[in-house]
């Protein structure tokens, strides 16, 4: 009760306060006016009364920033034409931290239990800044003007930042600005003609003023180096510009720019050059795709007016084939390649010592920069009695050599069901096993239906809503609804998503910050909590695609090269992925689950392949392309094509969104006829014909019919 009566009180002084400040006009005051025209009286009132006017001016000035009334920085300026730079820079600096801190201790007293039910979620990134580095995270807001200083005595208020941490990082992060003012206003009161505008004081005094944001930022990028560097020794001289721990996409690319710009660069990889995608996943997932493709269209005979069509093969050579188009494609990533473009290849396991120190093969190099690419592996679940199974993953799978008669995929994403349906196509009985109630979780539901019955059509068994539970021998039991399915399996395929790889060379003894998720913590710029180390692919997330390694390998290698100079923001706007089932589903953009999340309005347009003149003709008469429009627009927010070959159909719609045009350009192309890439000119038909201008139309149906007459 005594509490809620203090606030009671607080809340009516304060309230009290600004009604008077309003009510009065007392703002006029504040005004840059007011100080030109009273210049004269207020030197004089300040030379008969001093300690007088310091202290008026020092009240008001804590009762503005406390009560955040407009007028702060007049009041700055004030301070330097009637204190000079250094007097006015100490009053301000006192006055404006201790109204700083009333203003913060307000809203924690007032606002802080209620804010945090209803806004925890918008709060969450400043809190995490705060619980790791709260006086750098502070002093970080406090430098940069973007930040409105009464937002940030707000919702500072709501953070559990002590209160005399809060007092002296405001006063020393607000210093540096206050001076600048304090100066300008020093400068500024002087003008009295034309000409004094163009003084050589005033110019430099705001063009200071004009640089700080720069400064500012140099600052912080000073005091977190120094912060983060500050255990490790920095070599005199390095070895190497950059070196990359990993050779799979990320690491490949970061290196191949590196030395394409003649830089001196290294490529650390403990395995195989190529990384996962070359040796345990795209490659060689695509290759058996395609031999169950050619097992399938060969029962599908009948499709194609042929009575029959017989296939006879043995597993071990689909499974040589896979290994074969390994050997195949190894070249364009081999040692070799890469040590004729210029790259010192070194096979050996990488161990990172300090930012600039990497120990491999019993060897210490140095490098200016670091690029981690060491990616992820298959993610393999807690589950009792499965470390007693000999159970398969992505990496081990292409070692069977016997096609197992009952096939256990655990997980519907991309991996596992690509897999699945491979499998049921070359003869395997393939059960899916799913915890949440559709395949697919990222895509729009309809697009896992569509998925789902296609599987069935098939003859994979797709079990939603089961979690396993318990494993023994070759029998699983998987929880659904409450009761306990038995399901007996002759191979069992884990395929419930991937884990990065981060541990076991150094980033947790120089302490590389990781998210929740186990990827390594990046910025903008990919770069870690130390600045010259950065990250890329599926180490770092957020996205575990190749095409997007290499994407963030770009930025790495040239942030990390040329980052003195200029720094570049990685961009996510225009991400595309693909699952290579039969028939394909391809997404770039936002789909509709993603924009209900994120609260983006949206239009939506489809169009059904089965009316396509080529999907009709080569009996792939099946799927849609959809596309997400900003509403009364064309432009394009995000497309989803379910159909044959629609991972090549994207293309044209990513294309689209790139380079900012939209459906209008894309109804206006050329398409071949008859070709599966007239689907998108349909689409964009659609979405005309349902926007029609129908008065003008009405019109022009009148202008025909009174021309016939």
């Amino acid at each position: 009760m005594k509490s809620k009566m203090t606030k009671l009180l607080i809340v009516v002084v304060i309230a009290a306060l600004l009604f008077s400040t309003y009510y009065f006009n007392l703002t006029q005051y504040l005004t840059l006016d007011f100080l030109k025209d009273n210049r004269a009286l207020l030197e004089s009132y300040y030379a008969n009364n001093t300690l007088k006017t310091v202290a008026i001016y020092f009240i008001i000035y804590i009762l503005t920033t406390a009560l955040s009334i407009p007028g702060a920085v007049i009041l700055t300026l004030a301070a330097g034409a009637i204190f000079g730079v250094v007097k006015g820079s100490i009053i301000v600096s006192f006055a404006s931290t201790i109204g700083a801190t009333l203003s913060f201790s307000a809203a924690r007293f007032l606002l802080r239990d209620t804010i945090e039910k209803k806004f925890k979620k918008a709060l969450t990134k400043i809190n995490q800044g705060i619980e790791s580095d709260g006086y750098i995270y502070l002093l970080t807001l406090r430098l940069i003007p973007a930040f409105p200083f009464f937002l940030i005595n707000l919702v500072m208020g709501l953070t559990k930042i002590k209160i005399l941490t809060y007092f002296v990082v405001s006063q020393i992060g607000m210093l540096l600005g206050t001076i600048i003012y304090v100066n300008a206003g020093a400068q500024l009161v002087k003008i009295n003609s034309v000409n004094e505008i163009f003084s050589a004081k005033l110019i430099l005094s705001f063009s200071i003023l004009a640089i700080f944001p720069l400064i500012a930022k140099f600052i912080i990028s000073f005091i977190k180096k120094r912060k983060v560097y500050a255990p490790f020794k920095r070599p005199k001289s390095y070895d190497y510009n950059m070196v990359s721990i990993g050779a799979g996409a990320g690491g490949l690319v970061t290196s191949y720019i590196g030395a394409t710009v003649n830089a001196k660069v290294a490529l650390i990889e403990k395995s195989k050059m190529g990384g996962d995608c070359l040796n345990t996943g795209c490659v060689p997932s695509k290759a058996i795709i395609k031999t169950a493709s050619v097992v399938h269209h060969s029962k599908r005979a009948s499709d194609y007016g042929i009575k029959e069509i017989k296939v006879d093969f043995e597993f071990k050579d689909v499974m040589d084939r896979v290994k074969s188009v390994i050997k195949k494609i190894e070249p364009h990533d081999s040692i070799e390649r890469y040590t004729n473009l210029g790259v010192d290849c070194i096979t050996g396991k990488a161990k990172i010592l300090s930012p600039w120190e990497i120990e491999v093969n019993g060897k210490v190099i140095t490098t200016k920069n670091i690029t981690i690419a060491t990616g992820a592996r298959p993610f393999v679940p807690p589950i009792p009695g499965l470390d007693k199974v000999k159970y398969l993953t992505s990496d081990n799978l292409w070692d069977l050599e016997v096609l197992p008669k009952k096939f256990l995929v655990i997980g519907g994403g991309p991996i596992g069901i690509e897999l699945a349906q491979s499998f049921q196509r070359l003869g395997s009985q393939v059960i899916v096993v799913e915890m949440s109630n559709r395949l697919l979780a990222k895509e729009d539901p309809e697009v896992s239906d569509f998925i789902v019955k296609q599987l069935r059509s098939e003859g994979v068994e797709v079990l939603l809503e089961h979690q396993a539970k318990e494993f023994s021998s070759n029998l699983m039991v998987a929880d659904y609804q409450g009761k306990d399915i038995s399901i007996e399996f002759d191979e069992v395929l884990i395929a419930i998503g991937r884990r990065p790889n981060t541990k076991g060379f150094g980033l947790e003894d120089i302490g590389v910050k990781l998210r929740k998720n186990g990827t390594i913590e990046t910025n903008d710029y990919l770069q870690t909590n130390f600045p010259n180390i950065y990250a890329c692919g599926d180490v770092a997330g957020p996205f575990q695609l190749t095409h997007t390694a290499a994407h963030q390998a770009w930025y790495c290698a040239v942030n990390g090269l040329f980052g003195t100079f200029k720094k570049f923001k990685v961009d996510y706007s225009v991400i595309p992925w693909a699952t290579y089932t039969d028939p394909e589903v391809a997404t770039v953009g936002k789909n509709e689950v993603a924009c209900k999340e994120e609260g983006i309005a949206y239009e939506v347009t489809k169009y059904g392949i089965d009316d396509l003149d080529r999907a009709i003709a080569d009996s792939e008469d099946h799927g849609f392309v959809k596309v997400l429009t900003v509403p009364g627009k064309d432009k394009i927010i995000g497309a989803t094509i379910v159909g044959n070959h629609a991972s090549d159909l994207l293309l044209e719609f990513i294309s689209a969104m790139k380079h900012n045009y939209g459906l209008n350009k894309i109804l206006g192309t050329i398409h071949m006829y008859p070709t599966m890439g007239e689907a998108n000119k349909y689409l964009a038909g659609v979405w005309k014909s349902e926007r029609k201008p129908k008065k003008l139309l009405d019109f022009v149906r009148k202008y025909h019919s009174w021309v016939r007459r």
